[in-house]
């Protein structure tokens, strides 16, 4: 499974790209942080982020991406501007067609780091040990988005193939009974 992560960001938005299955280690693809000037326009930030997360989608053809969710903070300036990002990454993937999932902070530390209340130099150290890169990804928005694809291949890996699983027994049900009814279709 081939997963872009988005740290969404205003002025600095985290890309991950990794590919991977559930329960195996990770490799990485692809990593950059999309920088926009705080002095630009709104919506020319906003379309920068949206030409940055394209442009990984079309080079690094990934099946799914995983974002992460928003949570209140005590700037509200800084919750609006990434709740901005967020919402364009949401929309950039939905655009080209791709399914989209997003954890929550807590979520995602717990998956790298085994603990929800990991700091940003745990996960930092832990995305460094599972890609085992030789330099740790920086800035944190880095890390964070390749925890982010992490956490999917992990997490969301699993998850299908428990939904997977459980549409082909129901499919199986439904036509053990019509094979009993004599229902044919």
């Amino acid at each position: 499974m081939r997963v872009l992560g988005v740290d969404p960001g205003l002025t600095r938005c985290g890309v991950g790209v990794v590919e991977g299955l559930p329960g195996r280690p990770c490799r990485l693809l692809h990593v950059e942080v999309i920088r926009t000037d705080p002095d630009a326009d709104l919506a020319t930030r906003l379309l920068a982020v949206s030409d940055g997360i394209t442009a990984a989608l079309t080079a690094w053809r990934p099946e799914q991406v995983a974002v992460e969710r928003v949570f209140s903070q005590n700037n509200v300036g800084t919750v609006i501007g990434t709740a901005q990002a967020s919402g364009v990454a949401l929309l950039t993937a939905a655009r080209a067609g791709l399914p989209v999932v997003t954890y929550t902070p807590s979520e995602v530390k717990a998956a790298v780091t085994g603990s929800g209340t990991a700091d940003k130099a745990q996960v930092t150290a832990m995305v460094t040990k599972l890609l085992q890169l030789k330099v740790a990804p920086r800035p944190a928005d880095a890390a964070d988005a390749l925890a982010l694809a992490i956490c999917h291949v992990w997490k969301g890996g699993t998850q299908a193939r428990i939904a997977a699983a459980i549409q082909a027994a129901k499919t199986a049900q439904t036509a053990a009974r019509q094979a009993q009814t004599g229902v044919r279709r």
